[in-house]
């Protein structure tokens, strides 16, 4: 008898293990029929200048669409490098995923492609296959109209490289992960602005960008390294970063490292704590890297304009302080 029933209940598993298991390889890849937004890229030069300075200011697009490693690091030291993505990203246990080339060129680059499929894939995470890209990653979806088009316009305007990019590899974990987490699904609501809060040193203007432009909330939460769904305060810092052994070696670094993001909510124990003034922000924005394998896009972010980052001090010093403990910043575990 307790073999019958060990048998059955060995038959449920299997048909649920094996229900399972083709259901994700259903549904990870699954496409959706988002609208194209209804928006076009210009050649005005004024447009052209916004654009470039999101790319390699707020945005940080250049230092991550690139080739290599040693043209990360050349980038974020300000080096002009070419957008022709192809660097990979370890992405722990779900896989592997790959920089796509942003270049216009017709074959590899986003000449394949329509303005509104670029459009939708940055504020729908969409790609123009239909299929679903992780929003936490380019969580563009409320930025302003004028300014998608002027990303999207500036890498209009780049010389075309034709570079051909491994698509991302996923593991069964990352396919499951894909298939049932709504971190992984697309956004399918967003209320963006038409017009983005003026360039100026302003509490609106700051939320904007640390929301909507650099992604400071993306990071600077505690999450879950598997599904990354946020698991503390926003702004409170304590979001771990697996170590990268090419980049840690590639900057003089030992290769087990592990980081974490600082607190910099307005509370006495955390990061932020230490600028007292806008000045003081901003001294230490322009001074850049000091943490070599810091996640932090240093570079971009020292070359942002003197309104923007005293207006993210302004923001970030209205937000309520949130007492939490995230020393120490490097470790190994």
């Amino acid at each position: 008898m307790a073999k019958k029933i060990f048998l059955s209940l060995l038959s449920v598993m299997v048909v649920l293990i094996l229900g399972l298991f083709a259901f994700v390889e259903a549904s990870w890849d699954k496409t959706y029929d988002i609208p194209l937004p209804q928006l076009q890229t210009s050649t005005d030069s004024a447009v052209i200048a916004r654009g470039k300075y999101l790319v390699h200011g707020p945005a940080h697009c250049s230092n991550c669409h690139v080739g290599s490693v040693d043209e990360m690091i050349a980038a974020d030291a300000g080096q002009d490098i070419p957008l022709k993505g192809g660097v990979a990203f370890p992405f722990g246990p779900l896989g592997t995923l790959y920089a796509p080339n942003l270049t216009p060129d017709p074959k590899t680059g986003i000449g394949r492609f329509s303005d509104g499929q670029i459009f939708r894939m940055m504020r729908h995470s969409v790609r123009p296959s239909g299929m679903a890209s992780i929003p936490l990653l380019m969580p563009f979806s409320n930025m302003a109209d004028e300014d998608l088009i002027a990303v999207v316009s500036y890498l209009r305007s780049m010389p075309p490289i034709e570079n051909e990019v491994p698509p991302s590899q996923w593991t069964l974990m990352g396919k499951i992960m894909k298939s049932f987490m709504p971190i992984f699904k697309p956004i399918q609501n967003p209320s963006p602005p038409s017009q983005a809060p003026a360039m100026a040193p302003s509490i609106e203007r700051g939320e904007y960008i640390a929301r909507y432009v650099a992604n400071c909330v993306g990071c600077h939460t505690e999450r879950d390294l598997t599904t990354y769904d946020a698991i503390g305060p926003e702004f409170a810092g304590g979001m771990e970063f697996e170590p990268d052994p090419a980049l840690n070696m590639a900057v003089g670094e030992d290769p087990e490292l592990w980081i974490k993001t600082p607190n910099i909510t307005p509370d006495p124990g955390g990061a932020f704590a230490n600028f007292k003034t806008p000045e003081e922000w901003k001294s230490r924005f322009r001074q850049g890297r000091t943490i070599k394998i810091s996640p932090m896009h240093w570079g971009p972010f020292s070359r942002m304009s003197d309104e923007d980052i005293e207006a993210l001090y302004l923001y970030l010093k209205s937000l309520a302080p949130v007492p939490h403990e995230v020393e120490p910043l490097v470790y190994k575990k």
